[in-house]
């Protein structure tokens, strides 16, 4: 348990750290490059965040495995491992657009045991230990309550890659429009799973998702009494690239309107 305990604190440390780093760098001048496609950004602030965290991990446990989303896995023991976006929100942060995040997850023998996501400009640390609950800077969370798919307020995102193709949203965000009250799309897909688990939507569908963005906030949304499935409502896994998180009322009318882009 101290060792849990310490982690947490690790965790809480690491994410305050990188969340100062960025709300101090953003709107300045940075370089700005382009991974895979023109829309996968990276910045300066992406890999210095990054660096940042891990050296704070390695310090305090120097044989756990770091994965991030710059730099990819470190060496050591499997067993235990972090799993790390030092920016979720990239294109929001380089253009200025103050919706970002620091996301960091631990992993115990293949299960996330707890996950913080801070938001720094908000100053709003979310975070959630397996079987203990979820809180946002120390007070419970608890996901909303509407029953009824036409009212509810749901959030996306979109995969940096061509809108036609195999991980395209076009076709679920057309559905959604005429089945759901509104529809928003905010750009870190971190955040948006905090944000069901608060109760602010009601519920979250995307393509295209890696580990790092989503490892913290899965656990989040479950510890704040939602759920979360692939869009065949199976159990989420961090790699199975489609998630659904809901406040669980609606989680049905959601998996039945995602099913047929099922494995898309």
């Amino acid at each position: 348990m101290m060792s849990a305990d310490k982690r947490l604190e690790t965790a809480r440390h690491a994410a305050r750290e990188a969340g100062a780093l960025l709300r101090a760098k953003v709107g300045t001048h940075m370089g700005v490059r382009s991974k895979d496609v023109r829309s996968n950004l990276v910045t300066e602030a992406d890999t210095q965040s990054e660096a940042l965290i891990r050296n704070i991990i390695a310090s305090a446990f120097p044989s756990d495995v770091v994965l991030g989303e710059e730099a990819g896995a470190s060496v050591g023991d499997t067993r235990h491992r972090w799993i790390v976006d030092p920016l979720d929100g990239t294109t929001n942060y380089a253009h200025g657009y103050r919706c970002f995040c620091v996301s960091i997850a631990f992993e115990r023998d293949g299960a996330v045991e707890f996950g913080v996501v801070y938001d720094p400009m908000a100053d709003e640390l979310y975070e959630a230990r397996r079987g203990a609950g979820a809180t946002c800077n120390g007070v419970k969370l608890q996901v909303s309550h509407r029953d009824d798919l036409r009212d509810a307020l749901l959030v996306t995102g979109f995969p940096p890659y061509k809108s036609l193709g195999p991980r395209s949203n076009l076709g679920p965000f057309s559905d959604f429009m005429s089945r759901a009250q509104a529809i928003r799309r905010d750009g870190s897909a971190a955040l948006d799973l905090c944000a069901v688990a608060s109760g602010r939507f009601d519920g979250f569908w995307e393509p295209g998702l890696h580990a790092w963005d989503v490892a913290a906030g899965i656990l989040i949304v479950e510890e704040a009494r939602g759920r979360t499935s692939d869009y065949m409502g199976q159990p989420a896994t961090l790699d199975a690239g489609q998630l659904i998180a809901s406040n669980g009322k609606i989680h049905e009318a959601m998996v039945e309107t995602l099913r047929p882009y099922a494995g898309s």
